[in-house]
């Protein structure tokens, strides 16, 4: 299959391929990885797999016409794909600086009241589901942060909690409050997997123990979306509605 392929198309895959070994061996998170892969293969079949050595004015017609049928984040994204690709593959300097500058939004967290996430626990039927909003919304954790919780991360004689590959791929501590410490050790009890705090739910309650990957994230955002329109609560993802300034003692 590969010698019915034309030059272009073969030094294209090539690059390609260095692209992803490159952008794995710098510690790239794999929605990085998927994001800045996309944009490359995006921009390939735009100009026909002829990437290596485009023009300004190339670049200001791509990213014009891209920006047409996707949103700011996708051309960002894509910007910082191609520029990774040029200084990391290529070796080149990106020829177009300053060609690219998405506009500055700034918003204010929408977070739900002390009273309203109540209503969201109480709400909450499964035990798992339950006691991880609780932990999101006590320790303002991220989703991703929530689930790449284990057992160790949490030290209890310190009161805080070992954050890992947090924002900026940095680790970092939050405190644990006092009354969350107690939640955690009771929901432990009941599946007693080694390593996850939050194991999955595939094989059911009994095999919780012997679980290797943390609770779905599609499962999650699933669940909450049910209960926060049960509860009128007019919040979209876990980290506007878990996650607040004014945390519970």
């Amino acid at each position: 299959m590969e010698s019915f392929l034309s030059p272009n198309i073969k030094n294209f895959e090539q690059n390609y391929q260095t692209h992803l070994k490159r952008l794995k061996l710098n510690g790239m998170q794999p929605k990085t990885i998927e994001a800045y892969s996309l944009a490359v293969r995006r921009a390939g079949e735009y100009f026909g797999y002829q990437i290596d050595a485009l023009t300004v004015q190339q670049l200001t017609d791509y990213f014009a016409d891209l920006l047409e049928s996707h949103s700011w984040s996708t051309v960002k994204h894509d910007l910082y794909g191609l520029k990774y690709y040029y200084e990391h593959v290529l070796q080149k300097t990106w020829p177009a600086p300053g060609l690219v500058k998405p506009p500055s939004v700034q918003r204010l967290p929408d977070i739900v009241t002390v009273e309203q996430a109540q209503q969201l626990f109480a709400a909450t039927r499964v035990l798992s589901y339950r006691v991880f909003f609780y932990a999101l919304y006590s320790m303002g954790l991220r989703l991703g942060e929530g689930l790449r919780l284990q057992v160790g991360d949490i030290d209890a004689a310190r009161q805080r909690v070992h954050i890992r590959d947090a924002k900026g791929n940095r680790d970092r501590f939050v405190p644990l409050p006092a009354a969350t410490l107690p939640v955690l050790r009771r929901y432990w009890q009941v599946h007693r997997n080694p390593v996850l705090l939050f194991p999955n739910r595939l094989g059911g309650l009994k095999n919780a123990r012997c679980a290797t990957t943390p609770l779905d994230r599609g499962g999650v955002q699933s669940a909450l979306r049910s209960v926060t329109q049960a509860c009128g609560i007019k919040k979209n993802s876990p980290r506007t509605a878990c996650a607040t300034a004014t945390r519970p003692t």
